[in-house]
């Protein structure tokens, strides 16, 4: 039970917290977003530029898994080897500077958040690019070469594989960046949660349709069509989700 001077010297407390929030007008709100956005693209034109000049080394990475087994790309548009520099510069470009886009974004909702809350800034940018680097990681050395060995070696052994640079940029971006955004489930949790939107009770109550939600979304990005791959897919989302109900608690006890 709680004392009649711990409620009093609490919601004080609350008081005090909320007068620190900055009010602003819907206007400024869209001219900060403008703002953050501006940087954005600054800095993800800055890191398209430098893995520019190292694409060759990129696009080598992008088609080992497909070397592996032996084959290589092919075209049939006399722009689709630019659009693959072009788009593996871009994607290099994102991941290098991920942390400073990252920032901008706590920045825009820094405004919103207590004070003793924007101390989260450095722990938010490294785990949040720790888990998608990690996702990506789980996807490029794990998924991404089972599936192939799946698709062209065990369901193709009878035909003559083609592999073109559309299909295969379209197949490695979907697993790739499948995965990684998949592993910002508990980020995305820790956010929900410290605006209110959910709690841990609410989590756990409903983790069946989770479970659901989650092989659902397993099933649409999967590459391949057997179970094994989905569930290589799904039960590390499920690990997560359950490390987001722990995210979940800890932020509700931290706010009292």
């Amino acid at each position: 039970m709680v004392e009649p001077g711990e409620a009093i010297d609490k919601a004080r407390k609350e008081l005090t917290e909320r007068a620190e929030l900055p009010g602003m007008s819907l206007m400024e709100h869209l001219d900060e977003l403008r703002r953050r956005i501006v940087h954005s693209a600054i800095y993800l034109a800055i890191g398209f530029f430098v893995c520019w000049f190292l694409r060759d080394r990129i696009v080598g990475f992008l088609q080992a898994p497909l070397n592996r087994i032996g084959k290589s790309l092919v075209f049939t548009h006399p722009m689709d080897a630019l659009n693959l520099d072009m788009q593996a510069a871009l994607l290099a470009g994102a991941i290098l500077t991920s942390p400073f886009i990252l920032f901008q974004v706590w920045m825009f909702i820094a405004p919103g958040l207590y004070q003793r809350e924007r101390r989260f800034v450095v722990p938010f940018m490294v785990v949040a690019v720790g888990l998608f680097l990690t996702g990506a990681s789980f996807g490029y050395f794990v998924v991404l070469p089972a599936a192939i060995k799946i698709l062209i070696v065990d369901f193709g052994h009878n035909f003559t594989a083609m592999v073109t640079i559309e299909d295969y940029t379209s197949f490695f971006l979907s697993v790739i960046l499948g995965l990684g955004i998949s592993f910002e489930l508990p980020v995305l949790i820790f956010f929900l949660s410290l605006f209110g939107i959910v709690t841990p009770k609410f989590l756990w109550n409903n983790i069946r349709y989770a479970i659901l939600a989650i092989f659902i979304v397993a099933a649409i990005i999967t590459p391949s069509p057997d179970p094994w791959t989905m569930c290589i897919y799904a039960v590390p989302m499920l690990l997560l989700y359950l490390l987001g109900v722990g995210v979940s608690w800890w932020v509700r006890r931290s706010r009292g």
